[in-house]
């Protein structure tokens, strides 16, 4: 499953697979997949170095493809994560676990940021409104995180 890029090594695609694996259901990996694979490719992009999108895409798409089949990319991806179903798995404590042990490149504290970074950016290719599932779930953990700073 060797994708050439060094952001997409084998050790990261073999962590994002674990993670995979923490799902109970088939639906439920794919979900973890996405999720895992979709905050990784953000996470990625947040860096100084001069970034090679085409090989970065060919790299990820090509994992993606391997990994659960046709049909599915990186844009189908990050299309997943600005959508309601992945709240499903954000508030998944397995999943949230399975990150942190797993995947420690992707921070989970990062996360919310990752996701309205991803919202923002759709919401500005599409022109639609960025209302909804997600940026409810956001706006919850902005409350539950300034709730615990006042603690």
């Amino acid at each position: 499953m060797q994708a050439h890029h060094p952001k997409l090594d084998a050790a990261v695609q073999e962590k994002i697979l674990t993670v995979t694996r923490c799902g109970l259901t088939a639906s439920e990996s794919t979900g973890f997949f996405r999720t895992a694979i979709g905050l990784y490719y953000l996470a990625s992009l947040m860096t100084k170095e001069q970034l090679d999108f085409k090989a970065l895409d060919k790299a990820f798409n090509r994992f993606v493809y391997r990994s659960i089949g046709g049909g599915h990319s990186m844009t189908s991806i990050l299309q997943f994560l600005s959508g309601g179903k992945v709240v499903e798995v954000l508030d998944s404590p397995r999943f949230m676990r399975a990150m942190a042990d797993y995947l420690p490149e992707v921070p989970v504290d990062s996360i919310p940021f990752l996701l309205g970074l991803n919202l923002g950016v759709a919401k500005d290719i599409s022109k639609i409104d960025a209302r909804g599932p997600v940026a409810d779930w956001l706006e919850k953990q902005r409350i539950l995180r300034e709730e615990a700073g006042r603690t």
